[in-house]
């Protein structure tokens, strides 16, 4: 199945330009994900192609109209559901909300800008309200890009190895271990010997441990999220008590 979303903007050139490489623009051309761009501008019926307008009862900015966008998402053929505003009032995107969303056959982003959405935009035609964070963006297009590729890289056939998007930070509700490549050495600091000693089953307690003490000491609001570390969890903090990497001493 591939999975359709429509992005409603006011800059679709940056949306498309980002959907056309990396991750994205891969899973596009194997058929995982289509991504339709939708320029709400194009709906406006006057001469300046208005979108905004200043708002009732005073205030700094503009506010976007709600015409161009509630006949962007009524007269577009195929627009794919539930319609998302993205806005600084939603509920937080996390990597649980990616999982949700990649389990539809498809979902439209509503961008916004300036102070935002005339509320009958959300009223009329938005299912659901997402923000991506407690900080101001001018816009909205980096959010669902944001949104857009959290989701799709958890789709099959996205990535080069799918095991990518199940062994990595917030899959299991934790933060991801350390990781280490080639050389062994540099700059003194050396790779743990134990991701060197081809013992695969002390490998995986030993990045699970990491990850557990990481999220310890960075994100313990995740941990009791989990309901608190259990028995075996709290034995392989004891099995590996820190991060310990090496310094070359030779």
């Amino acid at each position: 199945m591939t999975l359709r979303v429509d992005v409603l903007t006011l800059f679709p050139d940056a949306i498309r330009a980002y959907a056309t490489t990396s991750v994205l623009g891969r899973a596009a051309e194997r058929g995982v994900v289509e991504v339709h761009v939708h320029d709400f501008r194009d709906a406006t019926s006057d001469a300046h192609r208005s979108v905004d307008d200043t708002p009732f009862g005073g205030g700094a900015g503009m506010v976007l109209r709600p015409e161009p966008i509630v006949r962007t998402v009524e007269e577009t053929p195929g627009l794919a559901r539930p319609v998302i505003a993205l806005t600084p009032s939603g509920r937080t995107f996390t990597h649980a909300v990616a999982h949700e969303l990649r389990r539809l056959e498809g979902f439209t982003l509503l961008c916004g800008r300036y102070e935002g959405f005339d509320q009958r935009v959300l009223d009329l035609v938005a299912d659901d309200e997402i923000s991506v964070g407690d900080y101001v963006l001018a816009g909205g297009e980096l959010a669902a890009l944001c949104v857009l590729e959290s989701v799709v890289r958890l789709l099959p056939g996205a990535l080069g190895n799918d095991e990518s998007s199940v062994d990595e930070t917030f899959a299991d509700g934790l933060l991801e271990y350390p990781h280490y490549t080639k050389p062994v050495e540099y700059r003194g600091l050396v790779v743990p010997e134990v991701l060197r000693s081809g013992d695969h089953a002390r490998i995986a307690r030993w990045r699970l441990a990491q990850s557990l003490r990481r999220t310890l000491a960075r994100r313990a609001d995740l941990i009791e999220r989990r309901g608190g570390l259990s028995v075996d969890e709290r034995a392989l903090l004891d099995e590996f008590p820190a991060v310990d990497v090496p310094r070359d001493n030779g």
